[in-house]
């Protein structure tokens, strides 16, 4: 049997001659005066965040634009949008979007700490914050190796944005982007849902057919240099919420750390240029392995196509911490632009009574829709019009009339420009350009050609009249040197007027089914890029030839075959077939490999052959189009009325057009009066509604096929 353990006194008596002191527990610190205590964060996950976000849509939609949006502190006190801002910003830290169910329970208390300082006014939201942060990445892994002071100095000062401003930068995305959406102009096509370059093309080619001059203008220095009190005027004009409002402003006016932003291409010399291109070389071509929680990275392909962003698209603003809102910012206050050109076309706009299209200032299309580019020029007074095209901050401005015409919209425009935002733009910023000479934007360039097509129409007596017309067709083509100059930038070519290919050695160490399939993927994006363009053939047969000499480069060097027509020999002109077979009997060639499902099969590069290259798509751009996204709003609401249901079930009775379901309600009270089912009549109803399906089936045929 066990002695019993010694009485807790004989151990106090003992523990000091020993020198080990005992374990007190220190009771729990009490919670701060100004801080009350978490509520329960699943009590507060009851909505749906993207039914939140349709119905902050709908609102928005349907709220007049002249008035600004009341409230937007119910939406952003809201948890689950919130925990929504958190996994899109995991997705981008992390690369996976994590489960709503996955997300534990104390980074939800840190959601609600999060917001808890993000609504209120007094103090203001820490932006920027190294130390004390309230929300942490799941990327970030704690560190316990010491480090002295000066680099633990040097690791902040250096240190990138925390995470928690990343969420609440997507919460204020979420929140902004449906308020001035039904805000901005349509003339405006960048940093915008539904909206791209491709639009901006199809708009330039359906809308821009004969004008003379064409200004463009660069305002990047301007909305770079936007302070933060003409972005809040211009916010305050659709947003009234003062959390929110204060909240932004906070973002605006908060110092930002020198280390934090990462210098820009233009702001280095040509020493540092090259250094840092040789350290991101040496550092893509040595091999890393990712962490559990690391994001993969752009495959290959991707990467190559970036660099063929045209340089209108590269740049994106930004302004203290606001990140990702930024190029939201930038529209707001362009938008200001887009309005006041909008009154500069209604007022230019003069009609000639001599000219066989535009009679109205908003009739954008032409007498033949299916041939917009086309617009007759005969007769010496022509219809003085004008109008623009906006992408970020790159301007395209049209005009049919004088020169002069030209040289005044282009000073109003400097003067426009410093009256609202307080800057005015460089004069070689802001250029007057002839069609003749070729106009370039988002890598295409606006051309035109005069034509001589013959007209042929009856007269009087029923002759037929074939009589020479004249008329100006536009061209919107694709820059091959601007391409040439992207491929020499990516080191896939050398030289300039005669470019000779160069081999891909970022793909030496990949075998050839995942290098052919890496560039087919690639050739595949060029192709839907260059979709609009006149030369699409030409462009993207350029394309495929600048891949298809740098893989054969590349086998070359890899299976020692010394030229390029070897490897055609052996490989085909596709490069299909495989260049390694084994050549002992014990190991298996590739024919047997791919039997047994060990390797890939081999792709061929696409677009070996011009016939296999898809033709350009002149396919029309509607007149008044919208996005599928705002069409779909706009019918909601208008179904949502109950006044547009009252007018059309007028409309029906004016007509005296019953519709189905009264006729079946008929029927019914027929067959409960009467007892019998009248066949005759219902027979005749069913081919009275068949006929009219044929009918709707036959125009909508007809118009299909004009």
């Amino acid at each position: 049997m066990p002695p019993p353990p010694p009485p807790r006194a004989a151990l106090r008596r003992l523990l000091p001659a020993t020198g080990i002191q005992p374990i007190r527990r220190r009771p729990a610190p009490p919670p701060p005066a100004d801080q009350s205590p978490l509520p329960d964060p699943y009590a507060l996950l009851v909505h749906d965040p993207i039914d939140l976000l349709s119905s902050l849509w709908r609102r928005a939609f349907a709220h007049p634009p002249s008035t600004p949006f009341p409230n937007l502190s119910g939406y952003a006190s809201r948890l689950d949008l919130w925990l929504l801002s958190y996994q899109r910003a995991c997705a981008h830290a992390t690369g996976s979007f994590p489960p709503r169910q996955a997300v534990p329970l104390p980074t939800l208390h840190s959601l609600l700490r999060l917001r808890a300082a993000a609504l209120r006014r007094h103090p203001a939201f820490p932006w920027g914050a190294s130390t004390h942060l309230l929300l942490r990445s799941p990327a970030d892994t704690p560190s316990t190796v010491p480090v002295s002071r000066r680099k633990l100095t040097a690791r902040l000062a250096n240190a990138p944005p925390p995470f928690q401003d990343h969420v609440v930068q997507e919460l204020l995305l979420l929140l902004l982007e449906p308020v001035f959406e039904p805000r901005f102009s349509p003339k405006s096509h960048a940093f915008r849902p539904g909206r791209g370059p491709h639009t901006a093309i199809r708009s330039v080619r359906s809308g821009f057919a004969a004008y003379l001059w064409f200004i463009t203008a660069d305002l990047t220095t301007v909305v770079d240099a936007l302070s933060s009190d003409t972005i809040l005027s211009c916010v305050e004009k659709a947003v009234s919420d003062r959390k929110v409002l204060s909240l932004l402003k906070s973002a605006l006016n908060a110092p930002v750390r020198p280390g934090s932003v990462p210098p820009r291409e233009k702001d280095l010399d040509g020493l540092s240029k090259k250094r840092l291109k040789r350290k991101v070389l040496r550092k893509s071509r040595k091999k890393k392995v990712l962490n559990e929680d690391e994001p993969k990275p752009d495959p290959y392909w991707l990467r190559l196509f970036f660099g063929f962003a045209p340089e209108q698209a590269c740049h994106v603003p930004e302004y203290g911490h606001c990140g990702m809102i930024s190029p939201l910012l930038a529209n707001v206050c362009l938008n200001e632009l887009d309005w006041w050109m909008e009154e500069r076309i209604n007022e230019y706009f003069r009609p000639s009574r001599h000219d066989s299209i535009w009679k109205e200032a908003g009739d954008e299309g032409c007498h033949n829709p299916s041939w917009p580019e086309f617009v007759p020029s005969s007769g010496r007074e022509k219809t003085r019009k004008m109008d623009f095209l906006r992408f970020g901050s790159h301007v395209l401005i049209g005009v049919r009339g004088p020169r002069e015409d030209a040289v005044e919209i282009r000073r109003q425009l400097m003067e426009f420009c410093e009256r609202t935002f307080g800057l005015r733009p460089e004069n070689s910023s802001v250029e007057i350009e002839h069609i003749t000479r070729g106009i370039e934007f988002l890598d295409h360039v606006i051309a035109r050609r005069v034509i001589y097509p013959t007209l042929r129409y009856t007269a009087s007596g029923g002759n037929i009249v074939s009589e020479k017309g004249i008329g100006t067709l536009l061209s919107v083509t694709a820059s091959l040197q601007r391409c040439i100059r992207h491929f020499r930038k990516l080191e896939l070519v050398k030289g300039d007027r005669d470019p000779e290919p160069l081999p891909c050695s970022p793909m030496l160490y990949s075998g050839q089914a995942h290098t052919n399939s890496q560039m087919n993927k690639f050739l595949e994006t060029m192709a839907d890029w260059y979709k609009y363009a006149d030369n699409r053939k030409k462009i993207v047969g350029f394309c495929a030839y600048v891949i298809r000499s740098s893989l054969a480069k590349l086998y070359a060097a890899r299976y020692r075959l010394k030229s390029r027509a070897k490897v055609y020999k052996i490989a085909s002109r596709d490069l299909s077939r495989p260049l390694r077979e084994s050549t002992n009997n014990d190991a298996p060639e590739y024919s047997d490999l791919l039997r047994m499902g060990v390797v890939d099969i081999i792709e061929g590069v696409q677009f070996a052959r011009m016939s296999s290259i898809p033709s350009c798509d002149y396919t029309t751009f509607p007149r008044n189009w919208v996005p599928h996204h705002e069409l779909v709003l706009h019918e909601y609401i208008k179904l949502q009325d109950p006044k547009f249901f009252c007018e059309l079930h007028k409309t029906i009775k004016r007509r005296e057009i019953s519709s189905p379901q009264d006729d079946v309600s008929k029927m019914v009270w027929h067959y409960k009066v009467h007892g019998v089912y009248d066949n005759n009549r219902v027979s005749k109803k069913l081919n009275e509604w068949r006929g009219n399906d044929e009918a709707v089936n036959g125009e909508t045929q007809l118009l299909l096929d004009k």
